[in-house]
């Protein structure tokens, strides 16, 4: 199988789905990079299947324009994003690798009405001088900011020796007994084969750095979040409730004002709940997140992590580090033996894996056996079995953002679950339950992946005729 990092898993991107914004937007980027000094006079888009059916509520008509001017998603101010694309729309210019291309964005991205049998995310770009077609390139955006093209070799693995090479839970298991290492320690041998320690360090903290800001910015805004359904942030409302109406006026006042709040279990939970929101509503705003394993689950992590923050047993920077570590590794064995896109296999693919990965990430770093982190992921994932994802007018909002709350919640009960038991009376390991999540994907009606065409979206639908 594939060598993965855990910033394969851990990726920071724009809101609102890694599958059909980040995904597209990279596709689109690889795409402008392989017409080079062509310059096509026309450039189309082709989305299928779920992109199309949920693209506009997902941004993914935003995302390739954006990608294909050659703008980075780790680094384009979010801010300047709709002016941008209302530039190209008054315009009717697109302006690739430094040309000018006639482009109009409701003429020229073609939302199919079918599906490509390849995969559920297809697209396909095409560029044209005159009527004669110069380049026609299929990506499949495969979850997570994943993407694949057409002509890829699917059995083609990232050519790096590990010192522990991971497929499975067995795999980790017995690297930790063998070796006598933790699985954060396992799992950092490993990233120092991509690059050296320094950079590794450099990276996840990085991605702490990226997470708490994406909470903050989170618990500062308020007002209606886009799209037509008229949802209401309301991570701000509930952290000022917390904070009793204490005023700050940066995240470094902000965190000091946490610390010193109640730390009563009504309160911490609360506290839970509005972390895993204000990313949430960030990711549906087309704000910075972190991919964790997905955008559209992209609060669960920071929330837990920051439970443990604020309220836990924190030891250090280290712990950070721990964490991110093993609930990386986690979402790699989900993304080798199951996946973690929604429009493949459900929300347990993503609000389940990144629940489990959140749940193994806690149980390290608060003392956990390596065979407890693992306890602790699968049951995690054990009760998201069968999630469907059911996005209400195609928006990542509805019930999505609610989930990473209660996918945060689940993660903390598996860990306080793990440490309390014995792994040796577990009668489902973690290998069991990936494998069942799996045939769960594969079993499971077209109407509950990212399609928008069952459960929640549609018997809303009636109520909201705007989306």
């Amino acid at each position: 199988m594939d060598r993965l990092s855990i910033f394969d898993i851990y990726k920071i991107g724009i809101g609102p789905s890694s599958s059909h914004t980040l995904g597209p937007w990279k596709a689109a980027n690889d795409f402008a990079r392989r017409i080079g000094n062509d310059c096509p006079d026309k450039i189309q888009i082709h989305l299928f299947g779920s992109l199309s059916k949920t693209g506009i509520g997902h941004a993914t008509d935003i995302a390739v324009q954006m990608g294909l001017q050659g703008f980075d998603p780790t680094s384009f101010p979010v801010d300047k994003i709709e002016a941008t694309i209302q530039n190209i729309l008054e315009q009717r210019t697109l302006t690739v690798n430094n040309h000018s291309i006639s482009f109009d964005p409701n003429m020229d991205i073609i939302f199919e009405p079918s599906s490509d049998p390849r995969h559920p995310n297809t697209l396909i770009f095409k560029a044209f001088k005159g009527s004669t077609l110069i380049l026609d390139n299929c990506y499949f955006s495969v979850g997570g900011g994943f993407i694949e093209h057409e002509e890829d070799d699917p059995g083609q693995m990232r050519s790096v020796q590990l010192p522990f090479p991971i497929d499975s839970a067995v795999d980790l298991e017995n690297h930790t007994a063998n070796s006598g290492n933790s699985i954060a320690q396992i799992v950092f041998e490993n990233e120092k084969c991509f690059q050296d320690s320094n950079a590794v360090f450099e990276q996840v903290d990085d991605i702490f750095h990226t997470m708490l800001a994406s909470v903050y910015r989170g618990c500062c805004q308020d007002g209606i979040l886009p799209g037509g359904l008229n949802v209401k942030r309301r991570a701000k409302r509930i952290c000022q409730q917390l904070l009793e109406g204490a005023d700050y006026e940066s995240p470094e006042e902000w965190m000091e004002l946490i610390r010193n709040s109640s730390p009563n279990f009504s309160s911490v939970t609360r506290w839970v709940s509005c972390f895993a929101l204000a990313v949430n509503e960030e990711n549906a705003a087309m704000g910075r997140i972190v991919t964790s394993p997905t955008n559209g689950a992209a609060g669960v992590i920071p929330a837990v992590l920051l439970y443990h923050y604020f309220f836990g047993d924190y030891k250090g920077v280290q712990d950070i580090r721990n964490f991110l570590f093993t609930s990386g590794e986690i979402g790699c064995i989900f993304k080798k033996k199951a996946t973690i896109s929604a429009a493949v296999g459900g929300c347990q693919a993503e609000i389940g894996v990144s629940s489990s990965m959140a749940a193994a990430g806690l149980t390290e770093v608060m003392g956990g056996s390596p065979q407890q982190v693992l306890m602790a992921a699968e049951i995690a994932m054990e009760h998201h079995l069968g999630l469907t994802c059911d996005p209400v007018g195609g928006l990542v909002q509805i019930p999505c953002i609610e989930r990473n709350s209660m996918g945060a919640m689940k993660a903390i009960t598996a860990c306080k679950l793990a440490l309390s038991s014995d792994p040796k009376d577990a009668i489902v390991n973690f290998d069991l339950v990936v494998k069942a999540m799996w045939d769960t994907a594969q079993e499971m009606n077209h109407k509950y992946k990212e399609t928008s065409e069952g459960g929640l979206a549609f018997n809303l639908p009636v109520a909201f005729p705007n989306c």
